[in-house]
């Protein structure tokens, strides 16, 4: 699952119960929440939704990384990305869940800050081995410079057609992504609508069933 939390500021119980509900193994979270109590509010929020915070600390800023307990996580870590005065920090994270290389993004709306971040993305793509998945918030349409970089290394798992995520009272931008590299199959990919869906933040949620290809 991709889901920008909106920082928690909407309706808390709601995003429970839509994380419990949609029963995720792996959730890339993008807007975490603020403030010096960020890693004790996101860790009971996870704990509620009956998972575990694997990168969740001040570096990976805007994103953090949540699995279901028992899984299998490698080399979890917190990326920062170059920051400019007056703009959001921002950061990436990344682990190897379950024998898959999990990265969460949660790219500026800037244009330009997107394309420098990307720089950095992509330096941590093009070593990274065996299966992928990217997940994030864009800030940008399927047609965006950021799709077309991030598709050298993943493929976007929706397809066209695919529902719109933003905003969730009435969605009509698809910026929200599940990428997954050939390796890797997937199936099942929906935006979730329900009611908790649509107030417990102002982005809809993403889910997509993957698993390894066939050979």
């Amino acid at each position: 699952m991709s889901y920008n939390l909106k920082g928690l500021q909407l309706d808390e119980d709601a995003a429970v119960a839509v994380v419990r509900l949609a029963q995720v193994d792996v959730l890339g979270v993008q807007e975490p929440p603020r403030g010096p109590l960020r890693r004790v509010r996101l860790r009971r929020w996870a704990e509620r939704a009956g998972l575990q915070v694997v990168v969740g600390d001040f570096a990976s800023r805007t994103t953090a990384l949540l699995v279901r307990p028992g899984s299998v996580v490698e080399r979890p870590r917190a990326h920062r990305l170059p920051w400019r005065v007056g703009w959001t920090r921002r950061g990436f994270a990344t682990a190897r869940v379950d024998g898959v290389e999990v990265v969460v993004l949660h790219l500026s709306v800037h244009p330009d800050e997107r394309a420098r971040h990307l720089d950095q993305v992509e330096a941590y793509l093009g070593q990274a081995q065996g299966p992928l998945v990217v997940v994030g918030d864009l800030n940008e349409p399927p047609d965006g410079p950021a799709w077309q970089r991030l598709a050298r290394y993943a493929q976007d798992t929706a397809g066209d057609g695919a529902a719109p995520t933003f905003r969730a009272s009435g969605p009509r931008h698809r910026i929200d992504v599940v990428l997954a590299s050939p390796e890797l199959a997937a199936s099942g990919s929906q935006v979730l609508r329900d009611a908790a869906a649509r107030r417990a933040s102002d982005h809809l949620p993403l889910v997509v069933d993957v698993e390894p290809a066939p050979a």
